[in-house]
């Protein structure tokens, strides 16, 4: 484990490259079947958001917002806006829930969405996120914890074959269907929560949509408290698991930092194995981590002489720094959006939370650069590799199917940077 520095001593973010929390509630609201994430704040914080995810995952948004303005904030304090708002959802559309999440005004003024949303008689989750904390990992995990906590039924009983996984924000659609696949080849009905890996998953609908289509429905979330074993990934999530388990005294939790690399992998299916009863997982896993070792073996020559700087949300940092450090990889740097103590625990030789600026100021102590498309125009200016992960990739297609987690994704990964640092080389040299 590296330096953990946790602010870079800066008074502002110079080319940030942080998302809001009202951002990541979104997205946790869109791994609900049939929902419609009602964004409570200005027009501009729904629009952009709208339109960050449309270009980001090529596919139709479904958002709308109260469009509170400053005099509506300070007069009316938003109650009205939002119940006039729900009104105008309802007559042009039924979604199975509307989620309600605040924004940096109307949290200022200390409206009490609580209260309002027991005037609104019609299915809804309200979450505080405001954007003047936290970030993109923790408004996604703020709206699980809701959904949690005002959906989930208590129970009593529990279904020896049910899962729940509660995924972090930074793992793909496909990565999340791997996980359910991995814990259903042993036996297990398994349920994630949100779920995007059939909402967001890029995948040719029969129509246009004006709500989200795919992901865990209202009743299944309702029915989750008899689930066995409940499986967090992510340190983000833990509060979530807390609440869930709640629910029902007799479930049982496991966590996972992360699932990615050779160790992570091993520790996750070791685990399917003992609940499950089966000695031997099947055929085609043991071929997967067979074939994740020897891209390790086949990586490790070029991930060894290659300096990396990985930037993004915490826990996605640490299976990132993980997978490269298992194959020998040399992590120089790791740039944090957000203070998290998953960065104790992150492998690289320095730790940070910071913006694309001390990326640049770091720009003599690595070759590499994994993160977001923010980080495209750094690179090319400084002459390094680049991998691109994380939000936003408006520039490549096919993000949602982008797959680094357990055996099979871990091999895709390394050699994706074993390649584009091979390519590094090679332009440094002409």
């Amino acid at each position: 484990m590296g330096e953990v520095i946790n602010k870079s001593g800066k008074p502002l973010q110079v080319n940030p490259f942080k998302l809001s929390q009202p951002m990541g509630a979104t997205l946790a609201f869109l791994g609900i079947d049939k929902c419609m994430p009602l964004m409570h704040g200005g027009q501009g914080c729904t629009s952009f958001t709208k339109v960050f995810y449309t270009r980001h995952f090529c596919e139709p948004i479904a958002i709308q917002t109260s469009a509170v303005t400053d005099a509506i904030a300070v007069l009316d304090g938003g109650d009205y806006s939002i119940v006039e708002s729900v009104k105008n959802i309802t007559k042009k559309v039924t979604p199975s829930l509307i989620g309600l999440h605040t924004t940096g005004l109307p949290e200022t003024k200390g409206d009490d969405i609580r209260g309002v949303a027991g005037k609104v008689e019609f299915p809804l989750v309200y979450v505080n996120s405001p954007d003047y904390e936290g970030g993109l990992e923790s408004g996604w995990a703020l709206t699980c914890k809701a959904l949690i906590e005002q959906l989930v039924e208590p129970s009593e009983q529990i279904d020896v074959k049910k899962i729940v996984i509660l995924p972090h924000v930074s793992l793909q659609p496909i990565e999340v269907e791997k996980i359910k696949q991995t814990c259903e080849a042993f036996g297990f009905t398994t349920y994630a929560l949100p779920d995007l890996s059939t909402s967001l998953d890029g995948h040719l609908g029969d129509k246009q949509a004006a709500l989200s289509s795919g992901g865990i429905s209202v009743e299944e979330i309702k029915h989750l408290g008899d689930a066995t074993l409940v499986l967090s990934v992510g340190d983000s999530m833990q509060k979530c698991a807390a609440a869930l388990l709640g629910k029902n005294s007799s479930m049982r939790h496991q966590h996972f930092s992360h699932l990615s690399g050779l160790e992570a992998s091993d520790s996750l299916i070791e685990l399917l194995m003992q609940e499950s009863g089966i000695e031997l997982p099947q055929t085609n896993i043991v071929r997967w981590r067979k074939r994740l070792q020897d891209a390790m073996l086949d990586s490790h020559f070029s991930l060894g002489q290659t300096r990396f700087l990985v930037v993004g949300e915490p826990d996605q940092l640490a299976g990132i720094c993980q997978s490269l450090y298992e194959a020998g990889g040399r992590v120089a740097a790791a740039i944090s959006s957000v203070d998290s103590l998953q960065l104790e625990k992150i492998r690289a030789a320095k730790v940070l939370v910071g913006d694309l600026e001390d990326a640049e100021k770091l720009a003599d102590d690595y070759d590499l650069m994994i993160g977001n498309f923010h980080c495209e125009a750094l690179a090319h200016r400084l002459g390094k590799g680049l991998v691109t992960r994380g939000f936003p990739n408006w520039e490549q297609v096919g993000n949602a199917l982008k797959n680094d987690v357990l055996y099979e994704g871990g091999a895709y990964f390394l050699f994706e940077c074993a390649n584009a640092a091979e390519e590094w080389r090679t332009h440094k040299a002409s």
